[in-house]
């Protein structure tokens, strides 16, 4: 029993020893160049972080200005296109006399009106600058002229020309009988810029029917008009 013991005793105390014998290699016998090779690690990794600082492709600097260039042209077009895709309306109302020149001057009234145009569909010729309009006005006395037709528009700095022709439809009321329902107006508008995109004028038109009905006795209208662009 007392050799049992004593050799029990033996093997704890040898495997004890190899345990703080691998311990102290490890802690303290580390190889002789371990340190150089750590600075020399250390070094490898600034001079990578180094190199992608202060050594850039020699073309960078091209490459932002060619990519700011092809952003800028992108924004330029998607604005160009914001633009064309943009209706612009004008809106112009009026108000002024109808049937100034008539000679009995009983069927002389006011009369208030609206007309529209698109910009969008303004078309250049070597004649000047056309399009399309339509508008509508009362008189004092209910009678009704609905029109549409054509305009042309001739600029002089802030001034504009503006004549235009419309047939339309013409309902009396209690107003002076122009003899057909059918009406055509021929119109001269003169504006004077104002502020931006909006026009202040004065306009004459005369509406007759061309002979066409059972009598053609027309009307000559004046008005003040002040249009704005939207």
């Amino acid at each position: 029993m007392k050799k049992l013991i004593t050799l029990l005793v033996v093997i704890a105390f040898v495997t004890s020893t190899n345990v703080l014998s691998a311990e102290k290699k490890t802690g303290f016998f580390k190889p002789w160049n371990h340190k150089n090779a750590s600075k020399n690690a250390s070094k490898s990794i600034n001079l990578e972080k180094k190199k992608k600082r202060f050594f850039k492709p020699w073309n960078h600097k091209n490459n932002s200005k060619n990519n700011n260039i092809l952003t800028s042209k992108k924004s330029e077009k998607s604005n160009q296109k914001r633009i064309a895709n943009k209706t612009f309306h004008n809106i112009s109302v009026y108000t002024g006399q109808f049937d100034i020149n008539d000679e009995v001057g009983d069927d002389e009234t006011s009369l208030i009106g609206i007309e529209h145009k698109n910009h969008n569909l303004f078309r250049d010729t070597w004649v000047g600058k056309f399009s399309p309009t339509t508008g509508a006005f009362v008189t004092g006395k209910d009678s009704i002229y609905l029109y549409t037709g054509v305009e042309a528009d001739y600029n002089l700095g802030p001034i504009s020309i503006s004549p235009s022709f419309a047939p339309g439809y013409y309902e009396a009321g209690d107003g002076k009988k122009l003899g057909s329902a059918l009406e055509f107006k021929s119109e001269l508008k003169i504006g004077l810029d104002l502020f931006k995109d909006s026009n202040l004028g004065y306009s004459y038109s005369h509406i007759s029917n061309n002979d066409w009905g059972d009598v053609n006795p027309g009307t000559d209208n004046q008005s003040i008009t002040f249009s704005k662009k939207f």
